[in-house]
Order: C-alpha cells, then structure tokens, then sequence
C-alpha cells in the first residue's frame, strides 16, 4: 500500500483553465468592441474643445465639426446634434449620444456617451440657436 497523502496537490484541472479561458476571450470579445468607441468619444471631445477656442459663430462651428469629424472618423454624432450655448466665458459646447454595441446573436452592448465643454452640465438650448 501507497502511505503518500495527495492532499499537496497544487494547480487548476484542465475544466477550470478552460473555463478561465473562456471567460477571458468573452472580456476580450466586449474590449475589441467597445475600444473604437472609446477612441471615437475621445476624439469628439477634443474637437469640441478645438471649436470653443475658435470662437466662430453656431453655423460655422457645426460645419467645421463635420468636417473635423470626417477626417477623424467620426460617424456616431455630426454638427447639428451638437448643443451649443453662449455662456458667461464664451461659447460651450456639449453633446450626448448613445452607442449600440452588437456582441453574439441578439446581445448587444449600449453605451450612453455625453461630453462638454464646461465643468457643470449646460441647459438645453432654446430651438432658435439650433
């Protein structure tokens, strides 16, 4: 008879490294979805910052978003979904869009995205300066 006690062992079983695996590709599936709409958002907001340091007019601003957001690829949001108000240190500008993110089959991912100019949240423009 064998005395040896196998109560020494160390590892993880074959099912347990697949199931790790499996859970990390299925985070890695959502990182490689979400990361271009990440890239996106930041890309919006550095040329809504580029357009307050402008200082041109409303009408002006929402072209040269649309047309910055055509050289940096931005599809998600276009000049005239942009909320521009003249505050007491110039224009501000904020946006908010939602973003739906296909994964498997009939689950998706929705991401809400909002950014502004300013450090407190601006009220909605009156429809005569859209």
């Amino acid at each position: 008879m064998d005395s040896r006690v196998a109560s020494n062992q160390r590892g993880i079983s074959l099912v347990s490294l697949i199931f790790i695996l499996a859970i990390l590709g299925m985070l890695g599936l959502v990182a490689l979805r979400v990361a271009p709409t990440v890239t996106e958002f930041m890309t919006v907001k550095k040329i809504i910052v580029k357009l307050k340091e402008s200082g041109t007019s409303i009408p002006q601003m929402r072209m040269s978003f649309n047309q910055q957001a055509d050289i940096g690829y931005v599809d998600a949001i276009n000049g005239k979904d942009l909320d521009i108000v003249q505050g007491p240190t110039g224009f501000e500008i904020s946006f908010a869009y939602q973003k739906k993110i296909p994964l498997a089959g009939p689950v998706s991912l929705v991401i809400d995205y909002e950014g502004s100019t300013s450090a407190t949240k601006l009220p909605k423009p009156a429809a005569s300066e859209q």
